[in-house]
């Protein structure tokens, strides 16, 4: 499943969500509206409406930069625009395909993320 950031009604990045039950709850959520904090100098974060789906217990993983994530602990999204240190509870969501470098700027980025709509034939 693809999906689009934009801001300001323009595309700033296009990711691939992975096949997986967390994912697929994140993907019910859309378009979704929310306002990207800077975490860490690593990371943009937000809050979502609700707690996702995890079908597994505690995961531990190392993000690496365009990893689009769920921290289950906190509840939240995170984009990581560099590379992160090992984590537990962080559910990978899917990756960026293109746009990493639009999450590199400082302070909040309000974002709109939606389902990417198929090129018109």
């Amino acid at each position: 499943m693809k999906i689009e950031f934009r801001a300001d009604s323009t595309v700033i990045a296009l990711g691939e969500l992975e096949d997986n039950a967390t994912a697929r709850d994140f993907a019910t959520l859309l378009p979704v509206s929310l306002r990207l904090l800077d975490y860490d100098a690593t990371e943009k974060i937000a809050d979502l409406q609700r707690t996702l789906t995890t079908a597994k217990g505690a995961q531990v993983s190392t993000p690496v930069a365009g990893d689009i994530s769920f921290y289950a602990p906190w509840g939240n999204l995170a984009i990581f625009y560099r590379d992160g240190v090992e984590s537990e509870g962080l559910v990978l969501l899917g990756r960026l395909v293109s746009g990493v470098q639009a999450f590199q700027r400082p302070g909040p980025l309000h974002v709109m993320i939606t389902l990417a709509q198929p090129p018109h034939a």
